[in-house]
């Protein structure tokens, strides 16, 4: 065995470790060996119900970013009545604002199969999580659902294919006026956006929706699109701009909202 695979497994049985104690580690081993992706249920102190994720995915890396790195609690200056969760993957930045905003409505939209099926699994017993299977985007048509082979966290929208690109099929893509008004909704307090790269797209076509949008929390993917900043910011020009970034993770709020 190379001294750089030895590494990685380490790292791996660490991660898995620090995120569900040894038996995550004989699950993860498990995996290994059956070419499987066995659901592992996780409690965590101050999360109302317990929820699973795939050991042998990308999921335990998602739950160390919303649960131990605190990749969402920002300090906001309201307590938001709705949050649209878009790129939700299995539901826990869902989990994670309805355990800190329980009186909110969220909408968590997610467009993968597999994802989408734990994520109604996962929310299922907040009332407060509506599940939408579909994909912000900059029109209202079937997209094109990429596999990057990045892991169940990295899937991605595509207007077209390139030769090299693993199509899933087509999605459901949706602006998010369109959502908005299918949802019955006037307003969004915060718009919590991680899309890989579509938010490109979907901020250069934003006119009709961000003035009725208070809070934007969004993950921007420069190295997936170049572009994405750029659309980002000039379509936030109605915002604060001194919210610390929190990694690829940046915050705008309504300059109004900023005392």
């Amino acid at each position: 065995m190379s001294s750089s695979l030895y590494g990685r497994i380490i790292a791996k049985v660490r991660h898995y470790y620090s995120v569900g104690g040894i038996f995550g580690v004989l699950l993860f081993l498990y995996s290994k060996v059956s070419h499987t992706k066995p659901l592992f249920r996780q409690k965590l102190a101050g999360v109302k119900h317990p929820f699973y994720i795939r050991i042998g995915t990308t999921d335990a890396s998602v739950l160390k970013q919303v649960f131990v790195e605190r990749q969402y609690d920002y300090p906001l200056p309201i307590s938001p009545s709705v949050i649209v969760d878009a790129g939700a993957n299995i539901g826990l930045s869902a989990i994670f604002f309805a355990n800190r905003y329980p009186d909110a409505l969220i909408l968590a939209i997610e467009p993968e199969d597999s994802n989408f099926q734990l994520l109604q699994q996962n929310t299922a017993p907040y009332p407060q999580i509506r599940a939408l299977k579909a994909a912000l985007w900059q029109k209202n048509q079937q997209i094109r659902l990429i596999d990057p082979k990045d892991g169940n966290d990295g899937f991605r929208t595509k207007e077209e294919t390139m030769n090299d690109d693993v199509c899933l099929g087509y999605v459901r893509g949706m602006t998010l006026d369109a959502i908005m008004a299918e949802k019955a909704l006037r307003f969004i307090d915060v718009l919590k956006i991680d899309v890989e790269g579509a938010e490109k797209e979907v901020f250069e076509n934003s006119s009709n929706w961000i003035d009725r949008v208070r809070i934007i929390i969004a993950e921007l993917h420069d190295h997936i699109k170049s572009g994405c900043s750029t659309a980002f910011l000039h379509a936030t020009q109605g915002f604060a701009f001194d919210v610390p970034a929190r990694g690829e993770t940046v915050i705008r709020i309504r300059k109004e909202l900023v005392v």
